[in-house]
């Protein structure tokens, strides 16, 4: 196949190609993520990739495979979240979801960020390969 411009080229490449998922996989997904917030680090371990990648505000930074259960426990476990301004891409099988949080912990101040978490859809289902947190101030 010969694309006659460069604009087409770019057209034609798969990233560009963005969609959106039903809104049963989006209810899967988005149940997926409030969960990583509230059930705790074993659900969080459960539903994500072995090598994932999460950032985090300081000072935890960057945390990658194991490093990330190493510190998970200590901002799992909120009692209450509420997932706002939510957005959905899609790419064939990976989804990226986007959001603020505004989530509550027993004798903590209120934890505000704006988060974005990756997924990737294999065989047996979604898997978050990403997540990342930025603090509001």
């Amino acid at each position: 196949m010969t694309l006659s411009s460069p604009r087409a080229a770019r057209l034609a490449h798969g990233a560009r190609k963005a969609g959106t998922l039903s809104p049963r996989e989006q209810g899967v997904l988005w149940d997926m993520e409030e969960h990583f917030w509230t059930s705790g680090a074993d659900y969080a371990r459960a539903t994500t990739a072995a090598n994932a990648v999460m950032i985090f505000p300081y000072p935890r930074g960057i945390l990658q495979g194991d490093q990330i259960w190493n510190h998970l426990p200590e901002r799992t476990g909120w009692r209450s979240v509420a997932l706002a301004e939510r957005r959905v891409t899609r790419w064939r099988d990976i989804a990226l979801l986007s959001y603020r949080v505004s989530a509550e912990k027993a004798d903590m101040p209120i934890f505000k960020a704006v988060c974005a978490s990756t997924y990737l859809h294999d065989e047996d289902g979604w898997l978050r390969i990403s997540h990342e947190q930025t603090t509001e101030t």
